[in-house]
């Protein structure tokens, strides 16, 4: 089968390009990024030479670009991974967020359903449920919870899931949605909490923690992830949407000890900073089914993927590095600025 994957070169589309790479060396992958400040194309770097792989850059919001990769690769599948995602750029500047996860959301569906693609899948997050209370551990996200954002990123990312489910009503377009918690693991951009947190400690800067650090996230290992999307596109109902959650819920100034306790740092690093605006208290997600229709449940203990992730970003420090002084950006025009 030949896939798009749309958002390859961010944190999860990459981690999902290896995985499908491995899973399924018979199929071949297009990866499409805009290459905007979190898509990184040196994270491609290997996939770069497998033959099955090849890579795309455009937009999602532009039209005739997507339209012409549509025309030129005829897709079995796509699954969009394409966002904006930070939540505090949001708050900032809602308008990129609006403009990529909606309409760009909004042009992958128009050129999937003209060039008659078989199956769409658009990934999106548990953070459309909004927020749960701290005192009430017994509640979680099922499918059936409303969805009720608090940011302009999750405003942004409902509203693209309501586009795919009106799509897939009205003109009975094949799609299928997923819901994640909180992701980790190789690859991430350092502006999230754990790499950012082992960056900092590794320089030994602040470790800048929101409010009292106690707001509540489900953590899950980015391979468990792709393994949960990767059946889904396979053996996924169409019209369904699918929970995918870790077990793990873990307070950030938890994440963050840990993190210092691992790199043998002190804790005095922790600075406590103004919360964030409209800062979510929970996040937890029931699984149950996505377990009981397709057999999936997170494999990664926390413990285990936490010491993977760290490793990893001691081992790849050229790769993080080049991010934070901003080298990375100029990968692509060494790729491909003769070309």
């Amino acid at each position: 089968m030949k896939l798009l994957v749309t958002g390859a070169a961010g944190f999860i589309g990459a981690n999902f390009v290896y995985y499908e790479l491995e899973k399924h060396p018979d199929d071949v992958i297009v990866g499409l990024d805009a290459l905007t400040y979190a898509g990184n194309l040196e994270t491609l770097e290997a996939a770069l030479k497998n033959p099955n792989f090849k890579f795309v850059k455009a937009d999602i919001t532009d039209r005739d670009a997507v339209d012409s990769v549509f025309e030129d690769e005829q897709f079995d599948i796509v699954v969009n991974f394409a966002a904006e995602s930070h939540v505090d750029r949001s708050i900032e500047d809602p308008a990129i967020f609006l403009r990529t996860n909606i309409l760009g959301t909004q042009v992958l569906l128009d050129a999937a359903r003209k060039y008659k693609v078989p199956r769409y899948h658009q990934v999106s997050t548990d953070e459309v449920y909004g927020d749960l209370p701290l005192n009430r551990p017994d509640l979680l996200f099922t499918e059936q919870t409303p969805i009720h954002t608090s940011s302009p990123y999750s405003a942004s990312k409902a509203s693209s899931d309501l586009l795919v489910q009106a799509y897939q009503r009205t003109f009975g377009f094949p799609a299928t949605i997923s819901r994640c918690s909180n992701n980790y693991g190789p690859y991430q951009f350092p502006e999230k909490l754990i790499p950012l947190m082992i960056a900092n400690c590794l320089a030994d800067k602040p470790l800048p923690v929101y409010g009292e650090g106690l707001n509540v996230r489900d953590w899950l290992y980015v391979a468990d992830h792709c393994k949960a999307i990767d059946l889904i596109i396979r053996e996924g109902r169409v019209g369904e949407v699918y929970n995918i959650g870790g077990h793990n819920e873990m307070t950030n100034i938890d994440i963050v000890k840990l993190i210092i306790s691992a790199l043998d740092k002190s804790e005095s690093l922790i600075t406590y900073v103004t919360d964030r605006k409209g800062h979510d208290l929970r996040y937890a997600i029931d699984p149950t089914k996505i377990t009981n229709e397709l057999g999936w449940t997170p494999e990664t203990m926390f413990a285990d993927g936490i010491k993977i992730t760290i490793d990893w970003y001691l081992n790849n420090r050229d790769w993080w590095g080049n991010i934070v002084s901003g080298e990375y950006t100029k990968y692509y025009e060494k790729m491909y600025g003769d070309r």
